[in-house]
């Protein structure tokens, strides 16, 4: 039986073994916890509030300078309401409208009017999923291709009324 003194020096022993053995192991595990940052995580681009607040003053101008009366929202890439504008005398339903296109046209990264195709048919479509709208009048913001942002108009007589002030918007974005 070892006495208490010798059991002190392998227990200390022990510890002095286990601490070099766990620094060499963070040591070396600290190469894969910098690679499992990189892979866990991930940088977005996103549009701003000022550039938002522009491309929807740019597109209400844009309806404006046509005598028409609409309403124009700017969603961001989850289709959160950043930005919503209502003319002068835009109807009540404009808001809506306008909201449902951009967050549309953000979800699938395509203008409203050729996702509108998309939605014919029988059974479950496109169409059912919550939220949506496939009138056009909403345009996607992209960034190296993908979706950052979405514009929706609604208000004026035709979906491509509504879609041509959406691109004026998104042009002062270019």
């Amino acid at each position: 039986m070892a006495t208490a003194p010798a059991q002190a020096s392998v227990v200390a022993m022990d510890l002095k073994k286990i601490a070099i053995a766990t620094l060499v192991v963070l040591s070396i595990g600290g190469g894969y916890a910098a690679a499992d940052q990189r892979t866990t995580t991930r940088t977005e681009k996103v549009l701003t509030i000022d550039a938002a607040v522009k491309a929807a003053q740019a597109t209400l101008d844009a309806a404006e300078k046509e005598n028409q009366r609409v309403t124009v929202a700017v969603v961001d890439r989850s289709g959160d309401l950043v930005v919503l504008l209502a003319g002068d005398g835009a109807g009540p339903q404009t808001e809506e409208s306008a909201r449902r296109k951009a967050f549309t046209a953000v979800s699938f990264n395509a203008p409203t009017s050729e996702l509108a195709g998309r939605v014919t048919g029988q059974g479950a479509t496109l169409r059912d999923i919550p939220g949506t709208l496939f009138l056009a009048g909403g345009v996607p913001v992209a960034v190296d291709g993908t979706s950052v942002a979405g514009i929706g108009v609604g208000g004026a007589p035709s979906g491509d009324l509504d879609e041509k002030f959406a691109k004026a918007g998104l042009a002062t974005l270019r």
